[in-house]
């Protein structure tokens, strides 16, 4: 029996599947939903001030998924008031505390106030567009605007803390640990003085290249170092539709149609299990190795 226990414990873990960057354009919008409603994510994360987000809203709460707002403070994507910092400005003046946190406190505001009304709902969750969030005196600001907003039901945040690496390319490796490492630890410990849920560790870094092949062993190594509690992130996209925002994600969504919706949803010889929590908790898949059945799947 011991054994039984010991290996069912290894084999069956929960996992929150995340898409990034809903509302960047209707490629993103499309394959989400799609994996959506195959139950194949189960967390969505929403870019509310990209150009597709108000048009594709209502079309998410048709879906099983947990809905998130995902902080934007690097990328105009046309629809806030900006300022915006490329990523690496925004690191170093948020290390050498000079970011306004007047600043802060009106991108929040209007962020999350978009994403309430659009919704008619509070997010289940927050992350950050480039994990934004865990950055100096931006997760300070968040979490006491958090406090302020939602006092005791507080949703989730994203930890961005690696996961196992095994089998991961050393460059891949390299990646995660450096987003961990620029305040992945001081996000966690802040969380935990404020009472904040978080997934255990993060797992889906890459450098948005290759092909379908390359991402489906990616995936495959990536649920193979799942532990229960971890958050595997994804970027699934339909298909690049030829317009100047595609052109731009061109490194992060891949060319072949449909391949990153097509890795997510077959995740070759692995299994989602809804496993229903209580309220408000991270919405979650049991992931347990198979050979045969895929639940839950539509073929």
């Amino acid at each position: 029996m011991a054994i039984q226990n010991k290996t069912r414990a290894l084999l069956c873990r929960r996992i929150v599947v995340c898409g990034d960057d809903f509302g960047m354009n209707a490629d993103i919008d499309y394959g989400m939903l799609e994996l959506a409603h195959r139950r194949r994510l189960s967390a969505i994360s929403c870019l509310v001030e990209g150009p597709t987000f108000a048009q594709h809203a209502s079309a998410l709460t048709s879906t099983p998924a947990e809905l998130g707002l995902h902080l934007n403070f690097t990328q105009n994507l046309g629809g806030g008031a900006g300022p915006y910092w490329p990523l690496g400005r925004l690191i170093l003046r948020s290390y050498a505390r000079q970011i306004d946190p007047a600043w802060v406190d009106r991108t929040l505001q209007t962020q999350f106030e978009v994403f309430e009304q659009t919704l008619g709902r509070v997010p289940d969750y927050i992350d950050g567009h480039q994990h934004v969030h865990q950055l100096p005196l931006l997760r300070e600001r968040l979490l006491v605007f958090m406090e302020q907003r939602y006092g005791a039901n507080l949703p989730w945040l994203r930890c961005t803390l690696p996961g196992g690496q095994r089998g991961i390319p050393l460059l891949l490796q390299a990646k995660a640990h450096l987003i961990g490492a620029l305040g992945g630890q001081a996000l966690v410990n802040a969380a935990r003085r404020y009472g904040i849920r978080m997934n255990r560790r993060l797992l889906g870094v890459y450098d948005f290249r290759g092909n379908r092949d390359r991402y489906a062993g990616l995936l495959q190594s990536w649920l193979d170092n799942a532990q229960d509690g971890d958050l595997l992130m994804c970027h699934p996209a339909l298909r690049e539709t030829g317009d100047a925002l595609s052109a731009q994600l061109s490194l992060r969504c891949f060319p072949a149609s449909r391949s990153t919706v097509g890795c997510v949803a077959t995740l070759s010889k692995w299994c989602l299990l809804r496993n229903w929590q209580t309220s408000r908790q991270p919405e979650r898949y049991k992931v347990c190795r198979s050979t045969r059945k895929l639940y839950l799947s539509i073929r």
